[in-house]
This record gives C-alpha cells, structure tokens and sequence, in this order.
C-alpha cells in the first residue's frame, strides 16, 4: 500500500488512500518527519498525480476539533464519574431511611462499588472490541447511553421494603450503570491518543477533572432533590436530565483518523494484538501495581468521607465536605496533568502519594470538627483525586517504542483500578466494623474509623514507593 506522510501546513497532515487498495492511511498517526512547506506541497502533487487520494486529517494538540472533543469527552466524564463519586450521598441516604436502612450496609456500599469497579475492569474489554470493530464504536456509545438511561430510570422502582430491593439496586445502580459507563467512557481513552500527544497531560487532566466538577455540584443537587421530591422522583429526573448532557457530549465525540472499513476478504485485527511488549515491560507492573496502592488509599475516603463527618457534624456539612472532596480533584487532576507533561510523571505521583498519607494521618485521623475535615478533603481530594492525570504519560511509557498501544497499556492498568475500587471498600467496612464506634487512645480515628485511617494512609505512603519503582524502572528502560 502506498502511502505519504507529509503534514501540508500547520493545521493539516495528509491522509492516503490508495486506489488499488481502497484503505486509508492516516500520515498523523505516526510522529511526523520534519517536512518543509515547499517539500509538503511537492508530495501532495505527487499523490493527486499517482490518482491517489488525499484527505485532510485535523491537527493535533490544537484546533477548535481537538478541544470540541476534550470538551465533549469533559461532560462525558461529569456525567459518568460525577455521578459515580457522588454515591455517597445515596449511600448515607439508603442507611438512614426506611426501608433501605434494614438492609445490610456491605450490601449498599456494594451498589457504588460495583458500579465503579466495573467501569475501570471492563475498559480492556471494551478497548479490546472497538479496537476489532472500529466501526461500532459510535454505535456501542449511543448503545451505552440507552442503556444508562434505562438503569437508572429503571432504579426509581426499586423501593419495596424487602430484602431483594438491595439487590434490584445492585443490578440496576450498580451492574447496569457501570456497563454503560464503560461504553461511554472507553471510547474516550481509546480517541485521546488521536487528538493530544504533546499536550496529552493536559487535555487528560481537563477531561478527568469533569469528574470533580460532578463530584461538587451533584451532591449538592441530589441531596436537595431527595429532601424535595424523594428517592424515585430524584432518579426519574436524573435520568432524563443527565442522558439529554451526554447526548449532547457524543456528538463532539468524533475520532480524528478516517475509521476504517473492512470488506468480506480483508481480515479484522486480531481481538488481542500480536506482539503486546508492554506486558513484559517492568514499567508497566509497576505502574499497575502503583495504581492498585493508591485505588486502595482513595475508593474507602471517597465512599466513606459523607458518613464520618455526619456522624461528626450535621448532615449538610457532610454534603458539602464531600462536594469539596471531590471538587479539589478537578484542580488536582489539572494542575498535576499539566506538571506530568513538564517533569517526569513517577516525580508527580511520589509527590502525590507523599501529601496524601501526610493529611490522612494528620488531618483525618485526628479530626474532631468540621474545620479539620474541610482541609482533609481539599488536600486529599486534590493530591489523591488528580493522581489519575498522570496516566496518559504512564501509558505512554509503558507502551514504549508502540504508541499505537498506549491506549491500551492505559485499559490494562485500570483493572488493577478496578479491583482496588472492591478490595478497598470491603476492607474499610470489615476495619470499621472492627472499630466499634471508639477511638484509638481516646484521640486518633473518632467513631471507630482509627483503623480505616491507618489503613488508608499507610496505602498512600505505600504508593510513594511504587512510585520509586516505576521511577527506577522507567530509568533503567532508558539505559
């Protein structure tokens, strides 16, 4: 197959297609060799003369479509993750009020944790089948958004005051919601490696911060929406009004290279690539193993920061200290994506690791009012919140020498998300339970939570040193 790699100015690069062949070969999807405008004009002749044709591919890192799509990909993320981080509010709600609160509290937490531990283990799946199928992959999105739609639709009719209402919730709030928020979401780390490379830690951060910025706002709305018109008028509502936000997102949702189209005799991509060297590759195990640390450290404050402080406080201030959790991510997730793309990213996520078990000992585990908590969630939302941001650059080390698989090195690391987003809940709850309701030394870890904040921040310190690791082995890949 013929083909030109010759971007035609700043704005463009050129996309072949070949008339004997009829596949398309996009120039952008390689690092471009340095061409001049004279040199780029004279290969654009060349093609139109060889009755080849030439499309015009967006540019990356700028341009009105490349920041459509991060924006788009930006309400993507405040829909899907927003409502994800804010289950706390359900989660307090289900265990104060009749008849959800009858119920066993491992069996509510499990409804957020399924749904977030889903979202994160499918990605490779999902990845793996658009990859296949890449002209599905619109299809499978406007497919997930049907479905997230009926899920929590569907959810407001769970309220008989039996036991298998915690189950119509775990299938509906919990399996149903996460599924389709993975096949929302994984078109977004698949298409990222398109529009960004040098502003990638950027552009990740802005999209990942949408999930703080539903993180602040929707605990707000759905608190006041349950006081209001209650449980099954709340997911009625949301339902409608949150898939009319996505639906607007999916339609900035477009891939910048030319989605190819196969014919009965041209064999598909293989489901699982050949020659995947990232697996074998010790910056990838550390990456993930890094990865499963901090999941394990953030998934107990992100379920469990609502109840602590009404148990403290009031109610409100429980609110509101979960919206400034989750909102201090969207500056994290920002301000550490834009440093992963000056320094290097194992240095972000040491500094990460290091603040986070700091203000869990210090700051939560020795809070005794409000004041303590407000700073706990705004250091610890926005130092373990915007760890995520350095992930693009991750996967891109990982996937050394084979950019075309950094979006699948990213797919494979979000398993070991996934499973810290169970591990970390179930043993925060079986802790609190241990816990009894007292603190350790009459001081340290208030209303039987001493032994989840240890948990948590010795999680934290313990992800500084994989941090170290992934530091030592991204150096030695170098060498």
């Amino acid at each position: 197959m013929e083909a030109i790699h010759a971007p035609l100015d700043d704005e463009y690069e050129l996309s072949i297609v070949h008339p004997s062949s009829g596949q398309q070969t996009p120039t952008g999807a390689q690092t471009p060799t340095p061409y001049s405008a004279q040199s780029s004009q004279a290969a654009l002749q060349a093609a139109l003369d060889d009755g080849v044709t030439v499309q015009e591919l967006a540019p990356m890192d700028r341009g009105v479509r490349a920041w459509t799509f991060c924006f788009s990909a930006f309400l993507l993320e405040m829909v899907i993750w927003g409502f994800c981080f804010s289950y706390g509010i359900f989660q307090d709600y289900y265990t104060t009020h009749p008849p959800f609160n009858k119920s066993s509290s491992v069996a509510i937490a499990s409804v957020g944790t399924i749904a977030i531990a889903l979202q994160y283990c499918e990605a490779l799946i999902f990845f793996l089948t658009f990859g296949r199928y890449p002209e599905y992959l619109k299809l499978g999105m406007w497919g997930g958004l049907a479905l997230y739609f009926l899920s929590i639709f569907c959810a407001s009719f769970a309220t008989q005051a039996r036991l298998i209402f915690v189950w119509q919730l775990i299938l509906l709030q919990g399996v149903g919601f996460g599924i389709s928020g993975g096949l929302l979401y994984v078109p977004v780390i698949k298409l990222l490696s398109e529009w960004f490379s040098e502003r990638k830690g950027l552009a990740g951060g802005i999209i990942f911060a949408g999930g703080g910025v539903g993180g602040f706002a929707f605990p707000f709305i759905l608190n006041l929406m349950l006081d209001k018109v209650g449980l099954p008028w709340t997911l009625r509502i949301w339902a409608i009004g949150s898939t009319l936000c996505a639906g607007l997102a999916l339609l900035g949702m477009r891939p910048r290279l030319p989605v190819p189209k196969f014919t009965g005799n041209q064999r598909r991509p293989r489901f699982i690539p050949p020659q995947l060297g990232f697996l074998r590759n010790p910056i990838f195990w550390s990456v993930s193993l890094t990865t499963l640390l901090q999941g394990l450290s953030y998934f107990p404050v992100s379920l469990y920061i609502a109840s602590f402080t009404r148990a403290l406080s009031s109610p409100l201030t429980a609110t509101i200290v979960l919206s400034v959790f989750n909102s201090s991510a969207v500056v994290g997730q920002i301000v550490l994506g834009h440093l992963s793309d000056i320094f290097p990213y194992p240095w972000v996520m040491l500094a990460s690791a290091l603040g986070s078990g700091t203000v869990a000992f210090l700051l939560w585990g020795l809070a005794n009012a409000a004041t303590q908590l407000y700073f706990f969630a705004i250091i610890f939302g926005a130092l373990s919140g915007g760890f995520s941001s350095t992930w693009p650059r991750a996967a891109s080390d990982c996937a050394r020498g084979k950019p075309e698989y950094a979006g699948l090195a990213l797919a494979s690391t979000a398993i070991f998300k996934g499973i810290s987003a169970v591990i970390g809940p179930i043993l925060s709850g079986v802790l609190l339970e241990a816990g009894k309701g007292a603190a350790i030394g009459g001081v340290f870890g208030r209303e039987g939570y001493g032994a989840v904040e240890i948990f948590v921040g010795s999680c934290a310190l313990a992800t500084g040193a994989g941090s170290i690791l992934v530091a030592r082995a991204s150096q030695r890949a170098r060498v």
